[in-house]
């Protein structure tokens, strides 16, 4: 497709026949028995266009031959329990053992020619690129209208719109569709692209690929237009999921279809997975993990949404910066709960229920958790640092040569004072998110309920977090039932082959951005994977302003269709740069 077609025009309407001719079928389930040997004369890995409306290959490859069996009832050493939540693998609910943890994944072969770059070469953005980016826009228009909104009452879930979903990926990625694959929980996707070797047996080292299918909620009242309209519209594309995270999830899609169409063949395993219920309890991400570690695969490198290149976060900073999250936060749900004998409120009690929990809410507010600078945070300083100029850049100096000596405390206060992104990197947050009372406007309320949502800093643990908070309350008619949590991830590193890798590829779709580690503020279904990977990385290849930032649950939420091209030439470099 060339750059001067307008997708707004061209392709909703064949994409439109497509979604209402696709079959919409459950994934395929998984095989017990390997396949067979490839036919002769066929290249390994390879896969031709198949014929739309086919369905997928199941997984069926055998375990490594280094792998050793291990038991599902293997124990963790108690460092990471998120896998350990309830997962629905079928009509059954299974609570699903903790994983152990894995040795780590050995080192590529890289070339060592003196001279020679360590992976394969990059291929320059540019006008073919561009290209990619309206027709990955058009994609994009396309899933953003089927509203896969994610759902914490499974009796609630829209299960017609995942199915809608998943038909239009397959009618626009006929070659990934016909990969072997099998489900994960009720509309998760998991993905196996074999790579150079026998395609009967898996890579026990292979790279995994992520995104997510579903969208939070939206309060429709609040937007402009319709937030499932995908309206392309000024070189943006609209609507709820554009940046969380359908188009990273097109743009991962468009690269792997199109080098699959090319006859590329990794030079490793890919697995791509793709949850469906990340917004709420992960456990799609939960099942494609075990399902993985049953498998005896260790993954070598993790990509999964997170960061972004932006503009605006540095004072100083004239350059990009890719924010690649190495960690991410941990988190606690929190629900608040206090009661009083209600009645008329015209004779209100002495401390009814309203004004207990609002004293709660206030003394969680203003006491604030202690800031701290941790190792991901000081290492990005000192990306950072050395691009900053000017009167607004001398804080930020002066706080990376204070980050990593004796006088952390006051690094960590400068910090706090620069703004709420910059704050929520060195303490742990909370935000009231949700709040119930009396029935009725003249109705004294008998109980009352606040939902916290509560970012545990790297550092720190939920117990000691959760303890906290119920010393700030410090009032036992308040009742604190913690709804769910996970802990703050592993720090992944950045002088790994893994992360050149990744930095590389950042550097051929945006060369002029200095790529830094972060801490991911929010939560992502990538924490999952750390007990199988040791190099898990958060990276969104797009451009995101402050303002696009903050509509992500919030409102106006959109996407450049510049971005969305550099995003599919940034995936077709990692692909191309996996080393053997």
């Amino acid at each position: 497709m060339s750059a001067d077609i307008d997708p707004t025009e061209a392709i909703p309407q064949v994409t439109a026949e497509m979604i209402a001719k696709a079959a919409v079928q459950p994934a395929a389930t998984p095989s017990a028995e390997p396949t067979a040997e490839p036919a002769p004369g066929s290249r390994p890995g390879s896969a031709a266009a198949p014929r739309r409306g086919a369905s997928p290959a199941p997984l069926s490859a055998t375990r490594p031959d280094n792998a050793p069996a291990r038991s599902a009832s293997t124990t963790s050493d108690g460092r990471r329990n998120q896998a350990a939540r309830e997962t629905t693998g079928g009509p059954t609910a299974q609570k699903a053992q903790p994983i152990a943890e894995q040795p780590a994944a050995p080192d590529a072969a890289l070339g060592d020619r003196k001279g020679s770059s360590a992976f394969a070469s990059s291929e320059p953005y540019g006008e073919r690129h561009a290209s990619a980016g309206h027709i990955a826009a058009a994609h994009l228009s396309s899933l953003v209208q089927i509203p896969t909104v994610a759902s914490w009452d499974p009796q609630s879930a829209d299960h017609e719109s995942f199915a809608r979903h998943r038909a239009a990926l397959a009618a626009f990625y006929p070659r990934v569709h016909a990969l072997q694959s099998e489900p994960a929980g009720d509309h998760g996707l998991l993905y196996r692209w074999p790579g150079r070797g026998r395609q009967d047996v898996l890579h026990p080292f292979p790279v995994v690929l992520m995104a997510h299918q579903d969208v939070a909620p939206v309060q429709a009242a609040d937007w402009a237009t319709n937030p499932f309209s995908g309206e392309i519209r000024d070189g943006l594309v609209h609507g709820r999921g554009t940046l969380d995270d359908k188009g990273g999830l097109v743009a991962l899609l468009d690269a792997v279809e199109t080098l699959l169409g090319d006859g590329f063949v990794p030079e490793r395993d890919v697995w791509l997975f793709f949850g469906a219920d990340q917004e709420t309890a992960g456990e799609s991400a939960q099942i494609a993990v075990r399902r993985l570690y049953e498998l005896g695969v260790r993954p070598w490198l993790v990509i999964d949404e997170g960061g972004g290149v932006v503009t605006d976060a540095f004072p100083g900073l004239s350059r990009q910066a890719a924010m690649v999250g190495v960690a991410e936060k941990g988190f606690v749900g929190v629900n608040l709960y206090t009661s009083d004998v209600g009645g008329h409120s015209a004779v209100p009690g002495n401390q009814p229920a309203t004004v207990r929990l609002a004293r709660a809410i206030t003394r969680v507010t203003r006491r604030r958790f202690a800031a701290k600078v941790n190792a991901p945070t000081a290492a990005m300083l000192e990306r950072v640092a050395p691009g900053v100029s000017g009167g607004k850049g001398l804080g930020l100096k002066l706080a990376t040569r204070l980050a990593s000596g004796p006088l952390r405390k006051v690094a960590a206060w400068l910090l706090a004072g620069g703004g709420p992104e910059a704050a929520a990197l060195v303490r742990t947050t909370v935000a009231v998110t949700e709040l119930r009372g009396s029935a009725g406007p003249n109705v004294a309320a008998s109980s009352a309920r606040a939902r916290l949502d509560v970012r545990v800093a790297l550092g720190e643990t939920v117990d000691r977090t959760v303890a906290r908070l119920r010393r700030i309350i410090g009032d036992k008619k308040v009742v604190l039932e913690v709804v769910q949590s996970s802990e703050p991830s592993e720090v992944s590193p950045t002088d790994s082959q893994q992360f050149a890798l990744l930095s590389e590829a950042i550097g051929a779709s945006y060369p002029d951005a200095v790529v830094v580690p972060h801490v991911l503020l929010s939560a992502s279904d990538s924490r999952t994977f750390t007990p199988i990977s040791d190099h898990v990385y958060r990276f969104s290849p797009f451009v995101l302003s402050r303002a696009q930032r903050q509509s992500i649950h919030g409102v106006g939420e959109h996407l450049s269709v510049d971005s969305l091209g550099r995003g599919v030439h940034f995936y077709r470099e990692v692909l191309r740069k996996i080393p053997g």
